[in-house]
C-alpha cells in the first residue's frame, strides 16, 4: 500500500510499531518543516560530496544493497496465521507492517518534498539532489532498524546523524505548523506524552469500550482527510500525526497497544481536533469519543 501525507494516521500505524519508528518520523518531520537553510547544511552533510565519480558509484551501490535488505521487514501479507481470528489479526499487525520502505522512500521524496516544499526550490538540482539523499537514506535506515546489520545503518543514517548532533538542523518540535488547533493539538498531544500507568489503562479501556459500540471511524477518518486536502491542510494533518507518533511512544504505549487498536484511537482524536471546525457534528463526536472517555467527559 502506498503511503501518502493524506493517510499519514496510516503511515503513523507502521511507525509506532517499528523498531526506530520514532526516529523516522523526526526524519519526516525535519524535512516538512525544513527551509531552504537547513536543506543546504543537510546537503553539506552528504557522504558524497567531495568523492570521485568512481567513489560515489561505490557508495551508490552500498545504499542499494541496503535498500535491498531494507524490504526483508515483515509485511502484514507474510505474517503468519492460525489460532484465534482476534488474536491471529492482532498478532499479524504486530509483526507485519502496511507498507514498506520504497514507498516510505517515495512519500519523502514526492509528497513531503514535492511542489508544495518551497524551500526545497530554492536550492540548485545538485544540492537539492544531495539534501534529498541524506534525508531519505536515513528514513529508510531507520525503518529498516530491525533487520539492517548495525554498520549498514549507520551508513544509512549517519550523515543525518551528524547534521542533527551538531545542530545543524533543529530536532522537530510542536509548533505553529499545526493549522487552526495547534494550540489544542499541543494540548492533547502533551498528556498523551506524559501519560503514567493508569493514564495507558484508561485509554485501551476507552478502546475496548468504542470497539464495542461499532462506531463508523473510518468514515469519520475519511471525512477529516477530505476536508484536510480541500482546505490546504494536508502537510499541517500529516504533521500532527508524525508529533503524534512521537507522543505515543514517549507516553509509554508499545507495539501492542499500536496493534491493538490504541493508535488508530490517538490518531482518530488527532484528526478530530485539527478538523473540528470542518467536520460535521456526528463525525467530530466518532473521532474525540475515545479522548472523551479517557478524560471523562
Amino acid at each position: 500500500m502506498p503511503y501518502s501525507l493524506v493517510s499519514a494516521a496510516t503511515l503513523g500505524f507502521d511507525l509506532v510499531r517499528l523498531p526506530a519508528g520514532r526516529a523516522v518520523a523526526g526524519v519526516l518531520l525535519t524535512t516538512l518543516q525544513a527551509d531552504a537553510g537547513a536543506l543546504s547544511r543537510l546537503a553539506a552533510a552528504s557522504p558524497g560530496r567531495g568523492l570521485t565519480r568512481e567513489e560515489r558509484g561505490l557508495l551508490g551501490v552500498r545504499g542499494r544493497r541496503a535498500r535491498e535488505l531494507a524490504v526483508s521487514v515483515p509485511h502484514v501479507r507474510d505474517a503468519a496465521a492460525g489460532g484465534d481470528r482476534a488474536a491471529v489479526l492482532v498478532a499479524q499487525l504486530e509483526q507485519g507492517t502496511i507498507g514498506d520502505a520504497p514507498t516510505l522512500e517515495r512519500l519523502l521524496r514526492d509528497d513531503v518534498l514535492g511542489p508544495e516544499h518551497a524551500p526545497a526550490a530554492e536550492l540548485d538540482a545538485d544540492e537539492r539532489d544531495e539534501a534529498v539523499a541524506v534525508l531519505a537514506d536515513a528514513a529508510v535506515g531507520y525503518w529498516a532498524a530491525g533487520v539492517l546489520p548495525p554498520l549498514v545503518r549507520r551508513e544509512l543514517t549517519g550523515a543525518y546523524d551528524r547534521a542533527v548532533e551538531r545542530g545543524l538542523v533543529a530536532d522537530p518540535v510542536v509548533g505553529g505548523e499545526l493549522g487552526p488547533a495547534g494550540e489544542g493539538l499541543t494540548t492533547f498531544l502533551d498528556g498523551v506524552r506524559t501519560l503514567d500507568d493508569a493514564g495507558r489503562a484508561a485509554w485501551r479501556a476507552a478502546v475496548d469500550e468504542e470497539r464495542a459500540e461499532r462506531r463508523p471511524w473510518a468514515a469519520a477518518m475519511h471525512e477529516a482527510s477530505w476536508g484536510a486536502h480541500v482546505s490546504g491542510r494536508t502537510r499541517a494533518l500529516a504533521t500532527a500525526q508524525l508529533h503524534a507518533v512521537q507522543a505515543f511512544l514517549d507516553g509509554g504505549f508499545d507495539l501492542h497497544d499500536g496493534a491493538a487498536g490504541v493508535w488508530n484511537a490517538l490518531a482518530g482524536c488527532v484528526q478530530g481536533v485539527a478538523m473540528a471546525d470542518l467536520l460535521d457534528e456526528g463525525s467530530a463526536a466518532v473521532l474525540q469519543a475515545p479522548w472523551r472517555r479517557v478524560a471523562g467527559h
